[in-house]
C-alpha cells in the first residue's frame, strides 16, 4: 500500500476490542500495518502485552461502569478513536437448551448491550468532530442459526444497532458497519482439532471453499470497512464466512447431486 491508497489509515486511531484474542491479533497487526495508531483493548492485561500498540487499556464489557471509565481515561488523555473496531465478544451455551436466564444475561451483555454501551459515546464524540467509522464484528449466527442461541441474537442485535448509527449518524459523517465471520481457525479451533483431529471433515463440507477462513482474512474485511476504500458504503453486513451463508452446499451434493441430471 502507498500513502495515496485509500486502504491507509496514517494519522488515524483505532480502538480494537478484543485485541488478545484470535481476530484481536489479527485486528491490531493489519490495522498497524495499514498506518493507524491502534489502541489494544481487552479484559486480559497478559493478553495485550505482546501487542504492538499505541495503548492498552483493559476493561471488561460485562461491567458498564467499567466501560465509561475507559471511555472517560481516553477522552482526558485526548485518544478517542477516529475508527472503532468492536470486535469483543464470546459464548457459551451451545444450544437453546443449555440456554437459561443467566447465560442468556451474560451473553447479550458481552456481545451487545457491551459493545453499544462503549460504542455510544464514541459515536456521539465522532459525531461531533465531524465523521468516523465503526465496525462491528459479528458472526454468520446473526444471518442464520449455527447454534449458541444467545450469542446469536446477540449479535443480530449488533447488525440492527450499526444501521441505526449509519441512518442517524450519517449525516454527521459517522459511517458504521458489520463482518460477519464464519469459523474461524483461532487458537480455539486448533485446541478443537486436538482433541477431535476428525472434526474438520466433518466441518468443511458446509462450507464452498471447503476450509475455515482464517483471521487475517476477517481483518482484512474490518480494514476495507473502516478505511476510505468504503467511503460509500454504510449500513452493510459483509459475511467473510469461506460461503458457508451463500447457500446449502452438502444440500446440493447429498441430495440434488443424488438426482443426477436431466
Amino acid at each position: 500500500m502507498t500513502e495515496n491508497d485509500p486502504f491507509r489509515l496514517d494519522g488515524r486511531r483505532a480502538l480494537i476490542t478484543g485485541a488478545g484474542g484470535g481476530i484481536g491479533k489479527a485486528l491490531v497487526e493489519t490495522f498497524a500495518a495499514a498506518g493507524a495508531a491502534v489502541i489494544a483493548a481487552d479484559r486480559d492485561s497478559a493478553l495485550l502485552e505482546p501487542l504492538a500498540c499505541e495503548r492498552c487499556v483493559v476493561f471488561d464489557l460485562s461491567e458498564r461502569a467499567a466501560i465509561r471509565a475507559a471511555v472517560v481515561r481516553l477522552e482526558a488523555a485526548s485518544l478517542l478513536p477516529d475508527i472503532l473496531i468492536s470486535n469483543a465478544g464470546g459464548a457459551r451455551a451451545e444450544t437453546l437448551s443449555d440456554t437459561d436466564e443467566d447465560s442468556w444475561a451474560a451473553e447479550l451483555q458481552v456481545n451487545l448491550t457491551g459493545a453499544y454501551q462503549l460504542a455510544r459515546p464514541l459515536v456521539e464524540h465522532m459525531a461531533r468532530r465531524g465523521g468516523g467509522s465503526i465496525v462491528f464484528i459479528s458472526s454468520v449466527n446473526a444471518l442464520a442459526h449455527f447454534g449458541n442461541p444467545a450469542y446469536s441474537a446477540a449479535k443480530a442485535g449488533l447488525v440492527a444497532l450499526a444501521r441505526a448509527i449509519a441512518v442517524e449518524r450519517g449525516a454527521a459523517g459517522v459511517r458504521a458497519n458489520v463482518v460477519c465471520p464464519g469459523s474461524v481457525r483461532t487458537g480455539a479451533w486448533e485446541r478443537r482439532l486436538k482433541q477431535s483431529p476428525d472434526l474438520l471433515d466433518k466441518v468443511a463440507p458446509h462450507y464452498p471453499l471447503g476450509r475455515l477462513v482464517n483471521p487475517t482474512e476477517v481483518a482484512r474485511a474490518a480494514l476495507f470497512l473502516a478505511s476510505d476504500a468504503a467511503s460509500g458504503v454504510t449500513g452493510a453486513t459483509l459475511p467473510v464466512d469461506a460461503g458457508l451463508t451463500a447457500g446449502n452446499l452438502r444440500f446440493v451434493r447429498e441430495v440434488l447431486g443424488s438426482q443426477g441430471r436431466g
